[in-house]
């Protein structure tokens, strides 16, 4: 009977120690590993938006209507300071960026400067036609965005191309010749500013509209034609002086 316990006893040992080693395999093998994944989120930050483009050469077309007025002399040698009168004016402009807001700017631009008066009862009109080269530092706000502000200013050299004097009235009261003497060239300070405005997204097209003024430094009389019989000249010791607008149309490159 003991020996019939102790087999009983050994066998339930046997199986208990069978039973706890499948047990231990099959939770080995069934083992899950669980990883725990972290997403990391960085928030967005906004980029700054990079500068348009800068186009260093600038070609344009203006049209500039121009007010001056002129100092003349009579038949009697009086002197008259004519009243502002307005002349059109027509120029050609290049220039170049150096950066978004320092420049230079050239200009050829023909302008007739015209001044009516009366000479007793004769009617004149004295014409000073001039070829203006200003070559201007320009200052701007942007030369790259939409819209810009500009101050420009520097020398103006003028070419004389031609001048004379027309008079309407009664030929037996005029016994002295009108004559127009001017010199040939001028010099002096050329100045203003003005808004360009930016007409298609690639900023090639510009529509540039302002101020400009001229201040003479040279005396414009050229010489004292009192010694030619019955002549006398109508320029007076004066410099030039105008002040006027413009309204232009500029390609970029």
């Amino acid at each position: 009977m003991k020996t019939e316990m102790k087999k009983i006893t050994l066998l339930s040992l046997s199986a208990i120690l069978f039973l706890s080693t499948v047990k231990a395999q099959q939770s080995d093998t069934t083992k899950v590993i669980e990883t725990k994944e972290t997403i990391v989120t960085q928030p967005v930050q906004n980029q700054k938006e990079e500068p348009p483009r800068l186009h260093n050469l600038e070609l344009g077309v203006r049209f500039m209507p121009t007010f001056s007025s002129l100092a003349v002399r009579t038949s009697t040698n009086e002197v008259i300071q004519g009243t502002a009168t307005m002349s059109n004016g027509y120029g050609f402009m290049m220039g170049i960026n150096l950066t978004r807001m320092v420049g230079l700017q050239f200009e050829v631009n023909y302008l007739q400067t015209s001044q009516k008066y009366k000479d007793m009862n004769l009617d004149r009109v004295v014409n000073v036609n001039y070829l203006n080269i200003p070559v201007l530092l320009s200052l701007n706000t942007d030369k790259s965005r939409m819209v810009n502000w500009n101050v420009v200013i520097g020398p103006q050299f003028g070419i004389n191309i031609g001048s004379n004097t027309t008079t309407n009235g009664s030929a037996s009261t005029d016994t002295l010749r009108a004559v127009v003497a001017v010199k040939q060239s001028d010099v002096g300070v050329a100045y203003g500013t003005g808004l360009e405005f930016m007409l298609n997204k690639m900023r090639t097209i510009r529509i540039d509209a302002g101020f400009r003024g001229f201040y003479g430094l040279v005396n414009m009389n050229a010489t004292n034609t009192n010694s030619a019989p019955n002549t006398y000249n109508v320029m007076v010791n004066a410099s030039r002086k105008t002040y006027g607008g413009y309204l232009g149309l500029t390609f970029l490159f």
